[in-house]
């Protein structure tokens, strides 16, 4: 090759490079991880990730009064050029709707075993792991204990008249609690209980943060939320009880995370080893252990000290992967218009 020629290449690089810097430096393995999951339960764990793997996790976490939904539209819009390369969703709806949109890839890790396969999807587009429940949080100092509720139709009850708050059902767990409820009692009666609820004066709050906040300060009775929001509410300790609602009928909705690998993953190794560390038992190690207090899916895993073992709690009988077409269909139809009637 001529002396010319190389100059000329030599120029081409070093231009190159000038306008695009990641020519000049190297960044290191990263994974890019969107999560719904609360960024104090969700960063250590990224944080232990790095730690044994020398890979950098970028974590996009959620606003709390949209969670899950605004994560899951940036998903969405994100399709064709995808910029994650894994969705942490802090439920199994969402996790659901991604697969329906084609936006997640299969992946069977081999991390997974050991975890009951009736939370997950059956062709591996996402994997369960560590739950979270609904759960009735109440005010122990106005609510007697021979008094306490026990169901979700306790909300609707005159005795808690203009005392029962929910968040907004159009984001986050109360929306897939929603959508659970449609798929277990049925069109007609899920639809009575939202009724019921306005009816009765029931308050639709921002987010499950503002509903336990309110039936700690008294201005609620009692309301649902998750089981980490009554987890921090009894370690601050506020004047709460909680209890896991409709024991003797149809059972309490568990929601487990879900860990879900991105079409088109822009680090796909890097991906795959971060939803294997995800889906393994020390990461429902940790998340038992820490203020999220959540419920290992994985039997011999050790749970928090507030909550029962999975196996004593009787659970709702949701069938997880058809969520997605209950959510979408009364989020388009009569969850928002019952939303917008009663905000």
């Amino acid at each position: 090759m001529s002396r010319s020629l190389k100059t000329l290449g030599l120029t081409v690089l070093i231009t190159a490079c000038l306008l695009f810097p990641a020519c000049t430096q190297d960044k290191g393995k990263q994974v890019v991880v969107y999560t719904s999951v609360d960024d104090i339960f969700a960063r250590p764990v990224a944080q232990e990730f790095e730690k044994t793997t020398g890979i950098s996790v970028k974590l996009v976490t959620d606003t709390e009064e949209t969670k899950s939904t605004g994560l899951l539209n940036r998903l969405i819009a994100e399709k064709n050029r995808p910029v994650a390369d894994v969705f942490w969703s802090g439920d199994p709806a969402r996790a659901a709707l991604l697969k329906k949109k084609g936006v997640s890839a299969p992946y069977i890790s081999p991390a997974a075993q050991g975890l009951p396969v009736e939370f997950s999807d059956p062709e591996g587009y996402w994997i369960s792991f560590s739950t979270r429940a609904r759960m009735i949080i109440y005010n122990s100092e106005h609510v007697a204990e021979g008094k306490k509720p026990t169901s979700i139709y306790d909300l609707v009850n005159e005795r808690f008249k203009g005392k029962a708050c929910i968040a907004n059902p159009l984001f986050g767990t109360t929306s897939m609690h929603a959508a659970a409820l449609f798929q277990v009692l049925g069109d007609e009666k899920a639809k009575q209980f939202f009724e019921d609820f306005a009816t009765n004066g029931g308050q639709i709050l921002g987010s499950n943060g503002d509903v336990k906040n309110k039936v700690a300060s008294g201005q609620c009775l009692l309301g649902l939320t998750d089981s980490d929001d009554v987890s921090v509410a009894v370690m601050e300790g506020k004047p709460v009880g909680y209890v896991f609602p409709d024991q003797d009928a149809f059972g309490t909705l568990l929601i487990p995370n879900c860990a879900v690998l991105i079409k088109g993953a822009p680090h796909l190794a890097e991906a795959q080893k971060f939803m294997d560390f995800l889906l393994g038992p020390e990461t429902e190690r940790m998340l038992a252990q820490s203020r999220a207090a959540q419920i290992p899916l994985r039997p011999g895993v050790k749970g928090p000290d507030i909550f029962p073992s999975i196996k004593k709690i009787k659970a709702m009988n949701v069938k997880y992967p058809e969520l997605a077409v209950t959510l979408e269909k009364i989020m388009q139809g009569f969850l928002k218009e019952w939303t917008d009637r009663n905000s």
